[in-house]
């Protein structure tokens, strides 16, 4: 089965109709999220290229309209007109990493609207999915404040292939490794782990069960310390680090119970023994409030193992977003229907100086002292350039959360930027919105949009 396939059954039935009814014109879509989800200041671009590769290889094989035929309840000559169409458009994006905000375009495809509209689920379902993980895990870059943080999320992402993703994406945004071997190997991040408390348990003894860990790995070692009495765990294996004279670069990893004040005794312990070198390594539970209690505290906690939580973006695990339609063989169009009005036409995103960014028309001349944040990463079905690699993604990562307002950093109660509308979008909404009522196309007037019924990004109403 191909990638193909992997799409909402009415993609199918518009753009098979789309074919019959001869409309092949240019159409452009614009993916965007509403708003934020509670709790975030920003969201991190993200998912863009698996979306490119799924572009690049689209082609609607005769395998594929059969099983279109078979779910349509359809002879396979009815699903004829659809073999053979591969994507030839173009695409513009935010490059992978950069924070985007409510209703920003993070990428617009453009092509024969039959293409446009059959890869509508599948680009949804990478970009959407990655943004919030990636959110999630920018998040606690931020708490951390410095301290290196390991993704340890594939046991309980949801698939392995999300687990994938998850290590990538904590990659892009800063963590220092990932416990995903396959991950590891991929996209060539550290790999990270220890052991279970499984094999503590093996031995009769956890004094044991370290030094046979030490015999089989020269190390840096790091012990699991809390299997039973986490103050008796901590003095083996510091026992045991003394004896090998395994100090620096070897650590401890503390699991569950209260990681502050078991930090501070560790800390004593290890200090003690004349191990200042040793490490204290933290999991259990985690993400960045976790990590922002514990690094307020003053914990004398090194590392940061994150697993479930930042791997499913537990807090907010999927983004209120939409692949809307903006223009078709030229003509802008947007929808009005109640609390969901878009805004028409392809546009970019002019971003200024702490991140005070403007949503304008594609067409538009940058303002003064801007930057356009979609580029053509696209045309005629072909990368237009080569992929993307972590190591960029992660620089505009870091720039712009550098640049991120105080009240958008915040872990509790994060106030994000709004985007405002440019002069001219406003006017081609109000033209659009004008053109559509008078003709019929009826819409109640929405609270909180402006004069000219453009839409407020932070509302949610784009």
């Amino acid at each position: 089965m191909s990638q193909v396939t992997t799409t909402d059954l009415y993609e199918v039935t518009m753009a098979l109709s789309y074919v019959h009814e001869g409309m092949q014109a240019p159409a452009t879509f614009s993916l965007f999220a509403r708003n934020l989800p509670p709790g975030r200041g920003f969201l991190v671009a993200a998912g863009l290229e698996p979306a490119l590769n799924y572009l690049s290889e689209f082609r609607v094989e005769a395998s594929d309209a059969n099983e279109f035929a078979s779910v349509l309840h359809l002879p396979p000559e009815d699903l004829a007109p659809l073999r053979g169409l591969a994507f030839g458009g173009r695409v513009r994006a935010v490059p992978e990493g950069r924070l985007v905000f409510a209703g920003e375009p993070l990428l617009e495809v453009t092509a024969p609207l039959p293409q446009a509209q059959l890869v509508e689920t599948y680009l949804l379902s990478q970009v959407c999915h990655q943004t919030a993980v990636a959110a999630k895990a920018g998040r606690c870059v931020l708490a951390a404040a410095g301290r290196p943080l390991v993704d340890f999320s594939l046991r309980r992402c949801h698939g392995p292939e999300a687990g994938s993703q998850a290590a990538r994406l904590c990659a892009m945004v800063g963590f220092a490794g990932t416990s995903n071997v396959a991950a590891s190997a991929r996209y060539g991040i550290d790999a990270s782990g220890t052991m279970a408390h499984s094999y503590i348990e093996c031995f009769r003894s956890e004094e044991e069960a370290f030094r046979a860990f030490a015999r089989t790995h020269r190390g840096p070692l790091t012990f699991l310390v809390d299997t039973y009495d986490t103050d008796r765990g901590v003095r083996t294996a510091t026992r045991v680090l003394s004896d090998l004279a395994r100090g620096p670069g070897c650590g401890i990893r503390l699991d569950s119970g209260d990681l502050g004040l078991l930090a501070h005794r560790a800390r004593e312990t290890l200090d003690a023994a004349g191990l200042r070198d040793v490490r204290i390594i933290a999991s259990g539970g985690l993400d960045e409030y976790g990590v922002d209690a514990l690094v307020r505290g003053g914990a004398p906690i090194d590392v940061f193992a994150l697993g479930t939580r930042v791997g499913v973006a537990a807090d907010a695990p999927y983004l209120d977003a939409a692949y809307k339609l903006v223009e078709y063989d030229g003509t802008p169009v947007m929808k009005l229907s109640s609390a969901k009005v878009t805004s028409p036409a392809p546009k970019q995103v002019f971003r200024g100086p702490g991140l005070q960014d403007v949503i304008g028309l594609e067409t538009e001349d940058a303002p003064e002292g801007t930057e356009p944040l979609l580029r053509t990463v696209m045309r005629d079905g072909l990368r237009s350039g080569p992929p993307d690699d972590l190591g960029a993604a992660r620089a505009r990562f870091e720039a712009d959360l550098a640049e991120l307002p105080p009240d958008a950093r915040r872990i509790e109660g994060p106030v994000p930027p709004v985007p405002r509308s440019s002069g001219r979008l406003e006017e081609v909404t109000a033209q659009v919105r004008e053109r559509l009522t008078s003709r019929g196309h009826h819409a109640r007037p929405e609270e909180g949009t402006g004069p000219t019924g453009s839409a407020d990004p932070a509302s949610g109403r784009l």
